[in-house]
């Protein structure tokens, strides 16, 4: 008989082989907006600031009315996803994907750069994603929690492959060359795999018998007029906000505490650890106890790492808190998706979740130059950490009395 402590990797390995093809189908869907996530369009940031004569603030203006526009649309969007079958909505989202890449090879103008920016954002960041992650929520029931979180490994799958790729790639092509073969793999690899991947795999998981899957379907207007739901939103959008301040802001925040940049980097590993430990961790968790009373305790590292930052200047301070922050993040995203499923049902789930993630995206604009400008006030790493900590520990309470014993919409 395996260790108990090889249970949950046995849970797994079960779950996967049942339904390899649409854990598959989420998994590729995370991996793919990999293209228009933060952490690869940035690695452009020199040659685009070449090509089109930007300053860093300019490009940085630029990137964030991209950002915001597609975070825009998004809410929009979202919603044809209950409407829609969806290969059809996959294949739309393809599209855009492929266009923003397609327009970044070929963009010879400032207005050119932007949309090919709002393109990748919304097709990259945006919908891929929502697809990924609204799918596993759907489709599946008594092992959502699994799912989601086997899917949501393809955001850290993309940042181990796609930054490593591309600065291979480019010792033997120009940028634009790259964008343009992004386009046609997108096309012409990806899009007919994934589709592969859904054929035979339509069904799902059927609802297990005495499950959690009692929650009426309530409709997006239904959802926006419920307290609760409101409440909600400050603990939905604290992991991305408070991530990418951290991360954007750390060189500042870490020279405040003497750190070096060695300790720097070996905080980002430790940050993807914690990430993947947390997305994996949460999964069977949500299975058994549901999200409803995981998703408040989920945010506490989050509020940890900053206590962390905040308190601490010793060595060991600078490879904890990102640890802890990663944690929380994987936490957060293995239970946010399945919460909205468990509360307002699945037949509107793509309206809702789409709304919410673009308030996500739109806190991930809002976050760097808010802490900016208070860095430029003089307000120092301990004073911005503990007041970012404080917020979470908000955010955790509103949490908690948001979801009670009541669904959300009740």
């Amino acid at each position: 008989m395996s260790p108990p402590a090889f249970a949950p990797l046995r849970a797994y390995a079960c779950f996967v082989g049942s339904h390899w093809r649409l854990l598959g189908f989420g998994l590729l869907c995370a991996t793919l907006s990999g293209f228009g996530q933060t952490f690869y369009v940035g690695l452009f940031n020199a040659p685009l600031r070449a090509d089109f004569g930007l300053g860093h603030g300019g490009l940085g203006l630029v990137y964030g009315a991209a950002t915001l526009a597609s975070a825009g649309l998004l809410a929009w969007l979202g919603r044809l996803y209950d409407r829609l079958d969806l290969r059809l909505y996959l294949t739309g989202a393809a599209i855009i994907l492929a266009a923003g890449c397609l327009l970044l090879a070929g963009a010879g103008s400032l207005p050119g750069l932007v949309l090919a920016l709002f393109a990748l954002r919304l097709g990259g960041q945006g919908l891929m994603g929502h697809i990924a992650m609204t799918t596993m929520a759907q489709r599946f029931h008594g092992g959502r929690g699994k799912a989601v979180s086997l899917a949501a490994m393809g955001f850290p799958l993309a940042e181990a492959v796609f930054p490593a790729t591309a600065v291979a790639a480019l010792t033997l092509l120009d940028w634009r060359g790259l964008w343009l073969i992004s386009a046609a793999l997108v096309l012409v690899l990806f899009l007919p795999l994934l589709l592969w991947l859904l054929r035979g795999a339509v069904g799902g998981e059927a609802p297990a018998a005495g499950g959690q899957e009692h929650a009426p379907d309530r409709t997006l207007h239904e959802t926006l007029r419920d307290w609760r739901f409101l409440l909600l939103m400050p603990a939905a959008v604290a992991p991305p906000f408070v991530v990418t301040v951290a991360f954007f802001h750390q060189v500042p925040l870490a020279a405040a505490k003497g750190w070096s940049t060695e300790l720097l980097a070996t905080g980002l590993a430790l940050f993807a650890a914690g990430h993947v430990t947390g997305l994996l961790g949460a999964g069977p968790l949500v299975d058994r106890f549901t999200a409803a009373r995981l998703f408040a305790a989920a945010l506490l590292p989050l509020a940890a790492a900053m206590g962390v930052l905040a308190g601490f200047a010793a060595n060991w301070a600078a490879l904890v808190w990102p640890a802890l922050l990663g944690l929380g993040l994987g936490l957060a995203s293995t239970t946010l998706t399945p919460l909205l499923a468990e509360r307002c049902g699945v037949m509107h789930l793509g309206a809702i979740r789409a709304l919410v993630q673009a308030l996500m995206i739109l806190s991930t604009a809002i976050g760097p130059p808010l802490v900016g400008g208070l860095l430029d006030l003089g307000i120092g790493t301990t004073a911005l950490a503990t007041g970012i900590g404080l917020g979470v520990l908000v955010a955790v309470l509103l949490a908690r009395l948001a979801l009670g014993r009541q669904p959300i919409a009740a």
